[in-house]
């Protein structure tokens, strides 16, 4: 007979079990031994039909191809900027991905980007060698003009995104600014001066209490009956 042991999100560590019995299937961050289903990390729990799986409470962005990050352009060569992910991964955007447009071969590659400017692009390889490439060609993908920055651990990026962009969403109405989440936890955040603050405190309190149950509602509750500013357009990212 199987038995699920633990609840949707509860917080388990390595080598505790989830779950015993043939009618469970692992999912991601756990493995079976036997007739056990165990957890290979700390994180949270979730049950999707037969399948358990953990969401991770800490560690380090993992690069994949096709996801959306914001960057930092720190160096450029003759054909390509290289860009800090922050990872450990090197990271390479040729010229060719960065504009739409077309670049002469003597053209200032500082007039399409310049080093310090942070940029938001999309992964298209992640090579054995931790390479990245990028490329800021679709629709969504630009560099950052105006806002500010912030950085949260990558793992609670879900979180503040929500499901289907729930909790996101509900941040960007009540706020009226532009935000744009990288999946390496980097926050882009464009608004008035107040509200990007107000944003910001909104997005730490999803980072530390990612792990709680009703955190949409708390978020909600703290940004209270703050109304966006007259005028101002949301765009979605």
């Amino acid at each position: 007979m199987s038995n699920l042991i633990v609840k949707e999100r509860d917080i388990v560590i390595p080598g505790d079990i989830l779950a015993e019995g043939m009618d469970y299937l692992p999912g991601d961050n756990t493995y079976r031994e036997g007739d056990k289903i165990f957890s290979k990390i700390l994180g949270l729990t979730g049950v999707a039909g037969r399948v358990i799986r953990i969401t991770p409470l800490s560690g380090p962005y993992v690069p994949k191809v096709g996801d959306k990050i914001i960057g930092k352009v720190t160096d450029m060569t003759m054909t390509s900027f290289r860009v800090d992910t922050g990872t450990a991964y090197s990271a390479m955007l040729n010229i060719r991905d960065a504009t739409t447009r077309f670049v002469r071969s003597d053209e200032d590659m500082s007039r399409i980007l310049n080093i310090g400017e942070y940029i938001v692009v999309k992964i298209t390889k992640v090579t054995s060698q931790n390479l990245i490439d990028l490329s800021m060609k679709e629709p969504g993908l630009h560099k950052v003009i105006g806002g500010r920055i912030i950085k949260i651990n990558s793992q609670k990026v879900p979180r503040v995104i929500g499901k289907q962009g729930s909790m996101i969403n509900l941040i960007k109405n009540k706020t009226g600014c532009n935000i744009t989440v990288g999946q390496n936890g980097f926050v882009w955040i464009k608004g008035t001066p107040e509200n990007e603050l107000l944003v910001t405190k909104a997005i730490k309190l999803i980072e530390e209490k990612s792990h709680q149950e009703g955190l949409t509602e708390k978020v909600d509750a703290f940004l209270g009956d703050i109304k966006a500013p007259e005028g101002s357009v949301v765009t979605e990212e």
